[in-house]
């Protein structure tokens, strides 16, 4: 037999060497962080169960679930321990306070005073900033501004020849 009818088979069993091996790799994790669990842990199972782990035995582990409700789940069945901070977030709702860490969005909060409006307590007329054409300053009379709605009622023809109707 050739290398070249040899090869396609030493490929195939090197992919399943690097599967199978990444698989017992991830199997391992899990079985690592299963036997970390300690009571008082909170975890959730592999059917989306949260509780917090009672008692902890080789095959099995205890669970509180509630006031009064204590579950009994074999070790394989959970999936993730979770963090005190993320338990407390999913379960009660508790968020950690992350409000003095936040940066603004914008620098106003920062300039902010205790009086009242700076613009409101001033006696001072607003300054209009805007560019006007000495045309525009006047006062448009009213012809041209009934000139202006009679040009607006009227359809606007356009000059592009596409059009779907045959």
């Amino acid at each position: 037999m050739s290398l070249v009818t040899l090869l396609p088979f030493i490929v195939l069993i090197g992919a399943m060497f690097l599967m199978t091996r990444s698989a017992k790799k991830k199997q391992q994790q899990a079985a690592d962080m299963r036997n970390q669990m300690q009571p008082g842990s909170g975890v959730r199972t592999i059917g989306g169960m949260y509780g917090t782990v009672k008692e902890v035995s080789d095959d099995t582990v205890l669970l509180d679930a509630g006031p009064g409700v204590e579950l009994l789940f074999a070790k394989n069945a959970i999936g993730a321990v979770l963090s005190d901070d993320e338990y407390n977030r999913i379960v009660h709702g508790i968020e950690h306070d992350l409000k003095s860490d936040v940066v603004p969005d914008d620098a106003s909060s920062l300039t902010e005073t205790d009086e009242p409006d700076a613009a409101a307590a001033s006696d001072e007329k607003a300054v209009d900033l805007g560019k006007k054409d000495e045309n525009e300053a006047e006062e448009p009379s009213d012809a041209s501004v009934a000139a202006d709605a009679k040009s607006d009622d009227e359809p606007k023809k356009t000059d592009g020849g596409d059009s779907d109707a045959k």
